[in-house]
């Protein structure tokens, strides 16, 4: 009996060491991008997440219209969810006076509901899957919950649990080589074990933000946040020039 099999190229790239690498890199770039606007030019948490929520809805609707996966549009959208997240955190946490117990519960219960939803509409919230409009929108949307819950729980982490930026970026490096481990060494859904790393890569990246940008006198070495967010945006820019990206397929 022949047998055919389909492939559907996905609009998001393949998962591998080099996508890791980037994800980290932005993340971290996210926190101190979003630091500078919101602090740095003094713009207010407030101000500067409109201005990232912008950014984002409109990278977001480039990325729906595009026809196929384009690694520099892509990676521009995931930015754009890690500053929105940064500021739409601080503001949450701060502004809003819940604190970052109160904002890493709600951003949890708002993430989980997404993932619940997605699941429930398409069937999977596998990566792989991603290759129509409405898979694109409960992605963008999961993404952007995991990045802002990402900066509120390293924050948390970080000042209230009092591991410092140090100990809790060592903290959620451990966390991830577990999900390594666990992903080559155990039959646990590699679908569960992406979506727990893509959220874990979230806090380290704040943590490490926080940790170069921050005062000296609270922990962090003082580096100027547009330098530290320059330099960022090369080793991204400098991956995609140097590594080859390709969509990830689907096999039906």
């Amino acid at each position: 009996m022949n047998t055919t099999v389909e492939r559907t190229l996905s609009k998001v790239p393949e998962v591998t060491l080099v996508f890791w690498m980037i994800k980290i890199a932005a993340t971290t770039l996210g926190e101190t991008g979003g630091d500078a606007v919101s602090m740095s030019m003094h713009m207010g948490y407030l101000t500067s997440t409109i201005i990232f929520a912008a950014i984002f809805l409109l990278s977001v609707a480039a990325q729906i219209k595009a026809k196929g996966f384009h690694p520099f549009l892509y990676w521009i959208t995931i930015i754009a969810t890690t500053t929105v997240g940064t500021t739409l955190a601080d503001f949450s946490d701060r502004s809003l006076g819940i604190g970052y117990a109160g904002g890493t519960t709600l951003l949890l219960a708002l993430l989980l509901a997404s993932l619940a939803l997605w699941k429930r509409t398409l069937g999977t919230v596998s990566v792989e899957s991603v290759s129509t409009p409405r898979a694109e929108m409960f992605y963008w949307m999961t993404i952007m919950f995991s990045q802002t819950l990402g900066t509120a729980l390293g924050d948390w982490t970080a000042d209230t649990a009092g591991l410092g930026y140090e100990g809790a970026a060592v903290v959620f490096g451990l966390l991830l080589t577990l999900v390594a481990v666990a992903y080559y060494r155990t039959r646990i859904s590699h679908t569960l074990l992406f979506w727990t790393a893509f959220i874990l890569t979230r806090p380290l990246g704040a943590v490490i933000g926080d940790f170069l940008d921050k005062p000296i006198s609270s922990g962090g070495l003082a580096l100027s946040r547009f330098s530290a967010s320059a330099t960022l945006l090369l080793f991204i820019v400098a991956c995609l020039l140097f590594f080859r990206q390709r969509a990830a397929q689907q096999v039906h």
